[in-house]
């Protein structure tokens, strides 16, 4: 049962934070949908983590070059993902309210993936059928 309430919480938390990036857009004073395009960062932050887990050999090692490799990646997606917003604020193709409704999206959906990594992938039995 423990792990119906951590989807349901995380989902709550990604529907937090999807409502936040549409308020960045959506909103009658802002109305552009520039900022949409986080969308594909959300999409592919967490493909180098899968990848490197089904790569990667179990060993009780401190540090695994494959899984460090996908740690890089993953943090250069969240950066840009962050990034965006506030090159499109600087530039002036969105306002600066927009950007922070954006970037605090941007915070709870990542932390709602970081999230799904602690509660569902922590053991070595892990697989999609758990919940």
């Amino acid at each position: 049962m423990a792990g119906v309430k951590a989807l349901v919480g995380l989902s709550f938390s990604g529907a937090i934070g999807l409502t936040f990036l549409l308020l960045g857009c959506a909103l009658e004073q802002y109305g552009v949908y520039w900022p949409l395009f986080v969308l594909l960062f959300y999409v592919l932050s967490p493909i180098p983590t899968f990848i490197a887990r089904r790569l990667s050999e179990d060993t009780d090692s401190a540090s695994n070059a494959c899984r460090e490799l996908a740690y890089f990646f993953t943090t250069g997606i969240v950066v840009s993902a962050f990034g965006l917003p506030m090159i499109l604020a600087r530039k002036e193709t969105i306002q600066w309210g927009a950007c922070g409704l954006v970037m605090a999206g941007n915070s709870v959906i990542f932390l709602t993936i970081l999230g799904f990594f602690v509660v569902f992938g922590g053991g070595d039995d892990f697989s999609w059928e758990q919940w």
